[in-house]
This record gives C-alpha cells, structure tokens and sequence, in this order.
C-alpha cells in the first residue's frame, strides 16, 4: 500500500483512539489533541490471563480430528469492563516448552487452572499496562498445541494464521483444547502485530505473505525468508541435516509419537542434494511478497551465522519492490535479540512503532530514517533510506599479482587464471589470515590501501569461471576489510554479548512474571580483518539455481554467487578483498570429491552495491594511501563449528 493512502488510515485511527482512550493516556503535551505514546494505566497483576484453542481447519497429525493450537492471552482487564477493544501483539513460537525464549531462555508457566503465570520476554509486562494484549501461540506440535511440526510449512504458517482469523471473527476457537464450547474474542478490535526471533520471526513473515486481514505489522528478528536458503545455498548444504531433525528437536512427546509421517515426509521433500522440491515452494515467502498488507520491521545481525543476511536483504529487495512500508536495524552481532544488544533505544522504538500501527498514533516514526546501522560496537549511525541514495552496482575484477594466488582487485578487465585445491579444514578466516601469502587452497585479491573511506551497503554477487578436475566442486566467495579494528566477536558462543548480573525493569512484573532481565555489554575482538559478506554454491548448479548435475573435469563452468546482504564502511588505510575458494568450513559442506579449480580472471567479476559507485571507488583507489598494509598473518574472528544450529535462541 503506498505510503500516502497509509498515512491517511493512520490519521483516522489516531482520531477514533483518541475519542476512546482515557485522559490518563495522553501525554501532557497531547492531553488536547491527538494522543502520541501509550501510557501504562491498567494493572499488570489484575490483567485477565486465558487460554483459547483455535481450530486450525488441518489434521497434521492424522488423527482424524482438526488440530487446535493453544492461544495463552494476557490482556487489561479494565478495558474489557470500559467496553474498550484493544490491539493484539503475537508471538507464535515453537520454543514456549522445549527451549525457551530470550537470552535467560524462559518458557512458559502454568497455574493450577492451565492459564498462563509466566509469559516469556518482557512484551505483555511492558504493552499489556499500555492498553494491548498480548497473545503467545504454540505452534502446531508444539507445547498444548494438537497436530505436527512442518518446519515453515503449511501447518506452522496457519497455526498463526487461523489465531489472527479468530481475532477477527473468521475462524473457530473453545475454551479447552478437545472441548466444545466456543470461545469468542470480543475484547479486541482484531489489530495485531506480530513479532518473534528466529523462527517466531519467520512465522511472522510467512502470515504476511499470505495477505491476512488484520495483520496489520510484524518485527522480524533474525528471521527466515526462505526455508532453503537456510539449509542450503544455491545447491551447497549449509548443514549436514533437515527439516526432520529440527522438527523432531521441537515437538512436544505428544506430538513426536503421532508424526512419524511428516517426518519422513520432510526429510523425503528436502534431499541432501541441494535441488530445489516442492516443499522448499510452499516454505519460501519472498515469492509471495506481493500479497503483504502489513508494515515491516526488520532486525539482523550483520554476522548471523545461523539465519544468513542473505535472508534479510532478498526479503527487503522484494518487500521494496511491491512498495511495504518498511524499516531496518542491523546490528554487528550475530544471531542476537535488540533487546540484548541496544536494549534502551530498542524497547522506546518498539514502543512508538506499535503505538502508530496499532493504535495509530501519529507519534513521527514514519517520518525517520529508515534505516539504523551498528558502525561500531554501540556505535549507531542511520540512513534516511535502505540501501543508500547513490548507492550503484560496480564491477570490479579480480587480477593475478605476481605471487600465485595473490592478486589485486580492480576496475579494468584482467587475463590469466589462478588455481587452487579445495581443502575443507579451512576456512574464510584461514583465507583472509594469509592473504597476502601464496596458499594452495584460496585466491585471494585485493586493492591498494583506501585512501577515501567506502561504503558497501545491500546484496553483493561475485561470478565465477572455472575449471574443475573432479564431478563435483562447491565454491565460496568472500568479501574482507583488511585493516585493525574492534568490532564484536560475534564469534563467541553468545555471538557479540556479554550477559551481566544486574538487571533492569522493562514493564509491571508479577510474583510469577518479571519483568527484570539481566543486563548486556558488547563483547569485543580486536582483529586485523573483518569478513564482511559470504557467499557459498555448488557449481553443478551453474546452468539452475534449484537443480545441480555433474561437471565434466576440464569443463569450465560460470556460476554467480549471491553474497549475504551487509552494511560496511572499508576506512581510509584499510584494503577491500574478494577471496575465491572451496569448501568454507564449518559453514558448507564439502563436495564429495576433492577438486582443483582453475580460475578464468577475465571471466570473474565480483558486483557490489557502492555507495556513489564506481567513482567512489576509482576516487578511493587513487592518491596517496592513508596506511600501509600490515605484513604476515593478520588475525581475526573464527567462528566455531556448530553443527546443530536451529534458527532460535539455543546457542
């Protein structure tokens, strides 16, 4: 929806809310107009805390019975008794009884009853007091929840589906979970906005792209935007295991004793080839981007090496190109909550961004910048749009130096070729350690020190040709700043935090529910490199992103590489490098072969969003350099192996 026609509903809203809201919730500034910040005026201990079961329509797990998903709702009870309809915030989790939420890991509790006592996370402690309920939904197979995991499937995206459909008088729900009587939600006016980390995210972007009626926002954090991009990349597997493994990992012993079917199902649907199935269709939301009526708010760690930047910037591009209202936050860390990383700015920001698109405030916050940006550790800068004005594709081309493997990365076209060995105990921080050292496993590129600052900003993509001597080859890309810095070890097992013993209040709390959560700190590394982006494929999918065949040894083959989207400043001083390698480990799996590729410089390009573009970075190239580059090996984050990531909280 253009921005203009959603501006005038917000206004309209504000004006209803205001006729409705108390005098106690209006700013003194406001107490004669249009309200701009909810206030905590209703109880936290007296809210009303109930639990709904929504009937789904499916029967994932066979049982001849349509699966009901447990809804638990924490709302303000004196809204229902004034006849006010409040909002909704959701999120919809596979994690509330398995895992946990959040960086203290919470799950829910239970009294005596089977109504909800502790609601993991601070947002029903912090909105519920401001006038929303809050609704947290087990998914299909999960906790009290009937049916089966699917992993991003049909199952899981209508378990939240059908609650947003009961919100609003179109779908069916009862008070308990094989009951008969029906349960009604009068009590709201069917707005909801949904949120969630990880995969509570990716549910959030999968019922947007269904188009639902009465989502009217969701805040992705660290979410998934396509189910095989997390598991493989353009053919290469990203993980040595499936959708089967993570969903037996979640469901509940209920669940797991019934679903033996969809088991086998996902791990049928999702070969270890890499090629694209059917299953991988009805997981992949970027193609329905299109149908989004809600707002976006997007949240990542620029080294997320669990959900991949790739997933944020291809649903970004699509998002952009059917015109959603949309805004962005990417952090230094990996796969990290806001509210362990920027905790202050992100609970005030999140605040106003509910308050306009669910209450309708017309509080400015569609009228900031677009975009927030991590520089440095706690260093933020912004940007009015995402990716930048002036941001322009340049093509810069690899060149061979006069050391194998050692080259320079430059404007002109280049000839010759470089060759390396596919070797899987190393990796990109091996590669980018050694760069300036000839090695029979990477090729590696480089320009001169800068002697203007560049910035790089949105999707890069790198294409190869090469030739291989075996059936069977993967290829990684990458992109280094070569120079000192401190930045977070997003490494570490707790990926760019450290986690404090003091905490901080963020809402009304109760004797079952806090609302006090330790405190963080940025964890950093002083390195002498930071990989900036990577990309990862199989190059027997040169011809086909979703179907991969033999190579034939001698047979050059082209093949480009989509790298994850990344925001970074390469500063004066400090040199751009494109490395050119094999099996990147611990983050692909090698092929089954051991290839020598032989690389065609003249047909290798590497295509990256500059900002100002390829002047930019012919001024930067030019002059006289602000530093030397340091010699001998440089020294930087490794990441650690991690087979079993989940897209979640577990680290």
């Amino acid at each position: 929806m253009p921005k203009r026609t959603r501006f005038r509903i917000w206004r309209t809203l504000a004006t209803a809310a205001a006729v409705a809201l108390p005098a106690a919730l209006l700013t003194p500034a406001t107490a004669h107009g249009t309200p701009r910040e909810s206030r905590p005026v209703y109880s936290y201990e007296n809210a009303v805390r109930e639990a709904v079961w929504v009937d789904t329509g499916l029967d994932g797990d066979g049982d001849g019975r349509t699966d009901r998903v447990a809804a638990d709702i924490v709302r303000p009870r004196e809204a229902a008794r004034q006849g006010r309809k409040v909002p909704v915030i959701m999120d919809a989790s596979p994690y509330y009884s398995c895992c946990g939420r959040g960086n203290e890991s919470q799950k829910k509790t239970y009294d005596a009853h089977g109504d909800v006592v502790q609601m993991p996370l601070f947002y029903d402690n912090f909105f519920v007091p401001r006038g929303y309920a809050f609704v947290g939904v087990d998914l299909a197979g999960t906790n009290r929840s009937d049916g089966c995991v699917d992993v991003g499937g049909r199952s899981d995206i209508q378990s939240a589906k059908a609650v947003i459909d009961w919100l609003n008088g179109r779908a069916r729900a009862y008070t308990t979970r094989t009951g008969t009587t029906p349960a009604t939600a009068g009590w709201t006016n069917g707005r909801t906005g949904m949120i969630g980390k990880s995969w509570d995210g990716t549910i959030a972007n999968g019922v947007a792209a269904t188009g639902v009626k009465g989502l009217e926002t969701i805040v992705p954090i660290s979410a998934i935007s396509s189910w095989y991009d997390y598991y493989f990349q353009q053919g290469a597997p990203l993980y040595d295991s499936g959708p089967d493994w993570l969903s037996n990992y979640v469901e509940s012993p209920d669940a797991r004793a019934k679903c033996a079917a969809v088991q086998r199902q996902l791990a049928e649907g999702a070969p270890r080839t890499g090629d694209w199935t059917p299953l991988w269709t009805e997981r992949d939301y970027v193609k329905d981007a299109a149908k989004v009526r809600a707002s976006v708010f997007l949240v990542h760690g620029m080294q997320d090496l669990n959900v991949r930047t790739k997933h944020v910037g291809q649903w970004w591009d699509a998002l952009a190109r059917h015109h959603v209202e949309r805004k962005i936050w990417l952090s230094q860390t990996g796969h990290v909550d806001p509210f362990d990383f920027r905790r202050t700015a992100w609970v005030e920001t999140l605040h106003r961004w509910f308050d306009h698109e669910l209450l309708g405030y017309d509080n400015g916050i569609d009228r900031e910048p677009m975009a927030d940006i991590e520089r440095h550790p706690d260093q933020w800068v912004t940007s009015p749009v995402w990716p930048p004005a002036g941001t322009r594709t340049t093509l810069l081309r690899p060149a061979p130096g006069t050391q194998a493997g050692v080259g320079t990365l430059r404007l002109a076209r280049a000839t010759g070729t470089e060759t390396f060995t596919d070797d899987p105990r190393h990796g990109e921080t091996d590669w980018a350690a050694h760069i300036d050292q000839p090695a029979p496993d990477k090729a590696g590129f480089t320009t001169a020190p800068l002697t203007r600052p560049l910035r790089l900003s949105g999707t890069s993509k790198v294409t190869v040709t090469a030739t291989p001597t075996t059936t069977t080859a993967h290829l990684s890309a990458v992109l280094v700043d070569l120079g000192r810095d401190t930045v977070r070890d997003y490494a570490d097992a707790a990926e760019g935090i450290t986690t404090l013993t003091d905490r901080t209040c963020w809402g009304a709390s109760t004797t079952g529910d806090s609302a006090c959560y330790k405190e963080t700190r940025a964890k950093t590394a002083d390195v002498g490199f930071t990989v900036v982006s990577r990309g990862w494929g199989d190059l027997g999918n040169h011809a086909s992103d979703r179907r991969g065949e033999p190579l034939t040894p001698g047979t050059p083959y082209t093949l480009t590489l989509s790298l994850a989207a990344t925001d970074h400043v390469i500063p004066a001083g400090h040199r751009l490098a494109l490395i050119v390698a094999g099996t990147d480990k611990d983050l692909i799996d090698p092929p089954s072969t051991t290839p020598t590729l032989t690389l065609d410089l003249s047909r290798t390009v590497a295509r990256l969003p500059l900002v100002g573009g390829t002047a930019a970075f012919a001024r930067a190239t030019t002059g006289t350099p602000a530093a030397t580059p340091g010699a001998g090996h440089l020294d930087g984050v490794r990441p650690s192996p991690d087979a079993h990531r989940i897209p979640g909280d577990v680290r």
